[in-house]
C-alpha cells in the first residue's frame, strides 16, 4: 500500500509507469526506429532483472546500433542479381565513352583530317622517286610482252597529258596510300576506339600491324601473281589473229590500280572478321555455320577474276581467300576465348599445323607436276 506521502500512480506492480516517465522524450510521439526498439530490450517487462540493470537498461543510448545481418529469405536489403556470365572481366572495366551525335561528326572530321594528312606527307616523299616508281609499274607490261614477243616492249601514248598525270600525279599517290597504310588505319582504329572497353583497346597495336601488314601483303601478291599472270594472258588472246597488242598508258595504269587495290582490300578479309567479333556483330559459331556461303562466294568472286579458264589459276586466286577467311575466324575464335578468360593449346596447334603445310605442299607439288608446271630461274617462277 503507498504511503501517503507518494503521489498515487506513481508506481505500478510492474513498474512501468515509473520507468516510462523517465524515459519518455520531450519530443512529439513518433514511431520508434530500429535503434530505438533495440534500446528498449526485445521483453519490456522487468521481472527477473536486478534495478541496476534496469535503471543501465533504462539510460539514452548515445550511440546507433548497426541493424544485424539478415539472410537471404529475412528482412532487410535484398541480394542483387547475379551477373550474367561474360561480363565479369567488363565490370571492373573503363566502360564506353559517350558521345553525342555532333561530338561523333567532330571525331570523325578529325580522323579523316589525320588521314588525308598522312597521305599528303607520304605523296611529297613519292614525287623524288617517281622515276622508279613508273619503272616497277611498268615491268610486269615489259615482261608480258617481251614474252609473247612484241618488240620493243612499249606502251602507247594517246594523250600528251597522261604521263605526267600517271608519274606524277596518280602513281605517286598510289604509292602514298600504300606506304601511309598503318597511319590511316590507326585513325580507323582512333575512331572506333572510345566505343570500346579498355581491355579490348589493347588490340590497337595487333589491329594496325596486321591489317598493313595484310594490305601490304596483298599488293605485292597482286604484282607478283594476279597481274603478270592476268595481264600476259590477256594480251596473248589477240596474237596469231591479226591484233597487235598496243597498250595505252592510261588503260594499263587504270588496270593496274584495279588489281593493286582490290586485291589488296580482300587480303584485308581477316580483319573485318575480327572487327565484327570485337563489336558483337558476328561469333566464330556464326562465321563457321555460314562458311559454305562464304566459300560460294570466294569461288565466284575468283572465277571472275581469274585470266584462264582451268582449275590451276581458278585456285591460284580462291585458295588464298579462302585461308584468309578462315585465319579470319581463328582471329575471333581467339578473341573469344581472351574474353572468358581462357587459353588456347599452342603448342598442340603449331604440331597440326606444320603437318597441314607439309600435306598441303606435297598435293600441291604432285597436281602442278601432272598439269605439267615446273619452276624456272626467271619471272613468272612458276610455268607450264
Amino acid at each position: 500500500m503507498a504511503s501517503p506521502d507518494e503521489p498515487q500512480g506513481a508506481e505500478t506492480p510492474s513498474g512501468e509507469t515509473a520507468h516510462q516517465a523517465s524515459v519518455e522524450p520531450s519530443a512529439p510521439h513518433t514511431t520508434p526506429s530500429y535503434e530505438e526498439n533495440l534500446s528498449y530490450g526485445e521483453n519490456w517487462s522487468t521481472s527477473g532483472v536486478s534495478a541496476n540493470e534496469h535503471a543501465a537498461s533504462s539510460n539514452v543510448i548515445t550511440e546507433p546500433v548497426a541493424p544485424p545481418a539478415t539472410s537471404a529469405g529475412g528482412g532487410g536489403r535484398p541480394p542483387g542479381p547475379p551477373k550474367p556470365p561474360g561480363d565479369e572481366e567488363d565490370d571492373g572495366e573503363e566502360g564506353m565513352a559517350r558521345m553525342s551525335f555532333l561530338e561523333h561528326l567532330e571525331e570523325l572530321r578529325k580522323r579523316l583530317l589525320l588521314a588525308v594528312g598522312g597521305i599528303g606527307v607520304a605523296f611529297f616523299l613519292c614525287l623524288f622517286f617517281s622515276d622508279e616508281l613508273w619503272a616497277i609499274v611498268f615491268a610486269p607490261a615489259g615482261a608480258a610482252l617481251r614474252h609473247l614477243g612484241v618488240v620493243p616492249p612499249t606502251l602507247k601514248l594517246i594523250n600528251p597529258m597522261d604521263s605526267f598525270q600517271i608519274m606524277w600525279m596518280k602513281l605517286p599517290i598510289l604509292a602514298a596510300v600504300f606506304i601511309s597504310s598503318p597511319w590511316m588505319l590507326y585513325q580507323v582504329w582512333a575512331f572506333i576506339a572510345p566505343g570500346l572497353y579498355k581491355r579490348e583497346r589493347r588490340w590497337a597495336v595487333p589491329f594496325v600491324v596486321s591489317s598493313a601488314g595484310l594490305f601490304i601483303v596483298g599488293g605485292f601478291f597482286a604484282y607478283f601473281v594476279a597481274f603478270r599472270y592476268g595481264l600476259e594472258f590477256l594480251l596473248g588472246l589477240g596474237i596469231g589473229k591479226g591484233v597487235d597488242p598496243s597498250v595505252n598508258i592510261t588503260e594499263y595504269y587504270d588496270l593496274f590500280v584495279d588489281v593493286m587495290l582490290g586485291v589488296g582490300i580482300i587480303f584485308e578479309i581477316p580483319v573485318l572478321l575480327f572487327l565484327l567479333t570485337l563489336i558483337r556483330v558476328a561469333s566464330p559459331a556464326f562465321l563457321v555455320r555460314h562458311s559454305r556461303y562464304a566459300i560460294l562466294v570466294i569461288v565466284i568472286l575468283a572465277a571472275v577474276i581469274t585470266p584462264t579458264g582451268d582449275v590451276f589459276n581458278l585456285a591460284l586466286f580462291a585458295t588464298p581467300m579462302i585461308i584468309l577467311f578462315y585465319i579470319g575466324i581463328f582471329a575471333s575464335y581467339i578473341l573469344v576465348l581472351s574474353r572468358e578468360k581462357k587459353k588456347f593449346p599452342w603448342g598442340t596447334f603449331f604440331k597440326w599445323l606444320i603437318f597441314v603445310l607439309v600435306v598441303l605442299m606435297v598435293v600441291t607439288w604432285i597436281v602442278a607436276r601432272s598439269n605439267g608446271y615446273h619452276f624456272v630461274a626467271r619471272w613468272p617462277v612458276f610455268v607450264r
